[in-house]
């Protein structure tokens, strides 16, 4: 019995890691692909590659909003409410970009999707709070 509780216990904990190791790099391609649109700034299709960089990671930190504000979500209500705040910022941060493209304004959301990817990768401590 003990090495079936192991293995199930093993495949919760891989299938809980590699949700978050996806959003993970789900964040960090899309943190490549601004950064890879700030390439060659001044080209003729630049500020069309940066929007559509930019829509890019707006839909991917929709998908995060939207999970977070699922009833029942079982992330601590203090963390869910700091990254619907940093979810806000990233709004507005986008739609001020796709106004009025500036590359030195999209670094910031670069920043951003690698810090929180980053997060993402470590591990969670055994009977801490739920982070996502």
């Amino acid at each position: 019995m003990f090495p079936d509780a192991r293995a199930a216990y093993r495949a919760a904990t891989q299938a809980t890691m590699s949700s978050r190791k996806l959003e993970a790099a789900a964040l960090f391609s899309a943190a490549r692909r601004i950064e890879d649109s700030l390439r060659d700034w001044g080209s003729a299709d630049c500020e069309r590659r940066l929007a559509d960089a930019l829509e890019h990671n707006q839909r991917l930190w929709t998908f995060f909003e939207a999970e977070l504000l699922e009833s029942g979500h079982p992330m601590s209500p203090d963390l869910r409410q700091a990254l619907l705040t940093l979810i806000r910022f990233v709004d507005r941060r986008t739609y001020e970009l796709l106004a009025h493209p500036d590359p030195a304004a999209a670094r910031a959301l670069i920043e951003i999707d690698r810090n929180v990817a980053t997060g993402l990768e470590t591990t969670p401590e055994p009977g801490g709070p739920p982070t996502g």
